[in-house]
């Protein structure tokens, strides 16, 4: 009886070891989540601009007005890909109050549709301040100033008129806004193709979605757009000898989609539909995944060579991962060693357990049984010597 209980004692110890052991091997592979908070929209200082506290009692509204107030501009801005949301207002000692409505987009590309669409047609549009090369668009007319910068663009309303932010007001503004990398935060290509040449100022409207297209007056039916399948549109007004034209952009994601919308546009343009729609003499044309068509106050010999014009520009792009700067590569090292330390004492420290218990139970359990703890007297013998005939062995 004493014997079967010494040997359940030794295995019991033995599983208690063993399902330790198991269980320190997650924890050293563990690793901490790092879960960082956005930078905050809007600053709290730029240039000679200050934050204005909100009245007692009266918190700056969650959402700007602009959307609030406007129920269509907010279901295109949605269709742009609405991000974050603040507002704000600012003053200066040399007074003025500066309002501010903040709106960030997924990405470059819904924050310029979103530009193209709020920019009226008698905004002066500054490209350039603070940059070109620094993504950014600003139109202003009288109060109201419009700042696409990255992903981000703000409203700003200036009271009295007056105080409107100057050019560095602006740049200083934009440098504080978030920026973000990579594909995300590059501007779409397809406004790009545009020809300079007789584009009438502040005409150009970029749209990503069926909303914004057909609210901003576009020329075709939008289920022949292919929106449906990423398909974008650009549409701008051109002057000619014999007028003003229209001249419309349509990228799509493959050659293939693009030539399937292009047979259906062609097909509507040569319905009833389209003759009562007054678009005059239209001009089709594909250029690999873009159409171009070039329709209303264009002749057809006008029309054929804007169209003609366009030409699609080859860009290779690389993206190549940044380096990690080197105190990173520093905390990586230390704790991959810090870890192979831990799972190589802890794996030293099993082993002395285990043969500890294993060479003290053994001796235990021969005790229990009346045998000596460290001397084995019975051994197996085979006797293998040859045998002699002579001996009678």
């Amino acid at each position: 009886m004493s014997l079967q209980s010494g040997a359940a004692a030794v295995r019991a110890r033995v599983t208690l070891l063993a399902a330790a052991f198991l269980l320190a091997i997650p924890a050293l592979g563990a690793q901490t989540n790092l879960v960082m908070s956005q930078a905050p929209l809007l600053p709290e200082r730029f240039a000679a601009w200050s934050l204005l506290p909100p009245p007692p009692g009266s918190p700056a509204p969650a959402t700007p007005p602009l959307l609030t107030s406007d129920t269509a501009l907010a279901a295109i801005a949605k269709e742009d890909g609405l991000g974050r949301t603040a507002t704000a207002s600012y003053t200066r000692s040399s007074g003025g109050v500066l309002q501010v409505q903040a709106i960030q987009f997924g990405d470059a590309t819904g924050a310029v549709a979103a530009y193209t669409f709020l920019r009226r047609r008698d905004m002066a549009e500054r490209p350039g301040e603070p940059g070109a090369r620094n993504n950014t668009n600003i139109a202003t007319a009288g109060s109201r100033t419009l700042l696409r910068q990255g992903v981000s663009l703000l409203v700003l309303d200036a009271v009295p008129a007056s105080a409107a932010p100057t050019a560095p007001d602006l740049r200083a503004l934009a440098d504080t806004l978030p920026k973000i990398g990579g594909p995300r935060g590059l501007p779409p290509l397809l406004p790009t193709y545009l020809p300079t040449a007789g584009l009438v100022p502040g005409s150009l409207v970029y749209t990503i979605g069926p909303t914004a297209y057909k609210a901003s007056g576009g020329l075709l039916p939008v289920e022949l757009i292919g929106f449906n399948k990423a398909g974008e549109a650009a549409t701008a007004s051109f002057s000619g000898r014999s007028g003003t034209g229209k001249l419309t952009l349509l990228l799509l994601p493959t050659p293939q989609i693009a030539g399937d919308r292009g047979r259906a546009i062609e097909s509507w343009l040569n319905s009833p539909a389209a003759q009562t729609a007054g678009l005059g003499a239209v001009k089709l044309r594909r250029i690999g995944p873009m159409l171009a068509m070039a329709s209303n106050g264009f002749t057809a010999d006008q029309g054929k060579a804007l169209v003609d014009s366009i030409h699609l520009r080859t860009e290779l792009t690389w993206n190549k991962s940044v380096p990690p700067e080197f105190h990173v590569e520093v905390r990586k090292t230390a704790s991959l060693l810090t870890s192979i330390m831990v799972f190589s004492g802890v794996g030293a420290l099993a082993a002395l357990l285990l043969g500890a218990f294993l060479g003290f139970g053994r001796a235990w359990v021969r005790v229990l049984m009346g045998k000596p703890a460290a001397t084995e007297p019975e051994f197996l013998r085979l006797d293998l010597r040859r045998s002699d005939p002579a001996a009678g062995k």
